[in-house]
């Protein structure tokens, strides 16, 4: 035993005060405890970020949005498209070039009732499965 202890036998803080031998007491808390309190100018001096929120999580994914299409619009738009120089007629249908108005995407909802050659990034099952069925293709840089 260290000679001190054996002298303070008896006493109850062992010379201490009240609560600088017990726990955490000797520093005001354990972890952050009175920083809005008794610890709020520490914390304001060498850790002024500690309350509120900061930044944000970006998560992997795109951060534009694709621009789409669906068929019954691309029918519907095909005489403009056919001004702008991104479709042209090819016999009984048409031949579009979706990438030159900035289109990405097709998409499958309406009908087709001409054969249609169309070029785009990328294009649903649907679409694909109904501008075949009314005599057309349509060319991905995954199945061209």
């Amino acid at each position: 035993m260290p000679r001190r202890t054996k002298k303070l036998r008896g006493s109850r803080t062992h010379g201490r005060g009240k609560k600088h031998g017990r726990g955490k007491g000797c520093r005001g808390g354990h972890g952050d405890a009175g920083m809005h309190k008794h610890k709020f100018k520490w914390m304001i001096k060498y850790d002024p970020d500690h309350f509120g929120a900061h930044g944000f999580y970006r998560h992997a994914q795109d951060t534009e949005p694709s621009t789409v299409i669906n068929l019954d619009l691309l029918v519907e738009q095909l005489p403009a498209f056919e001004a702008s120089g991104a479709a042209a007629r090819a016999g009984q249908g048409w031949s579009v070039d979706l990438s030159k108005v900035g289109i990405d995407k097709l998409l499958g909802s309406g009908r087709v009732p001409i054969p249609l050659t169309v070029s785009v990034a990328s294009a649903s099952e649907k679409a694909i499965a109904k501008v075949a069925a009314a005599g057309g293709a349509v060319k991905t840089p995954a199945n061209k």
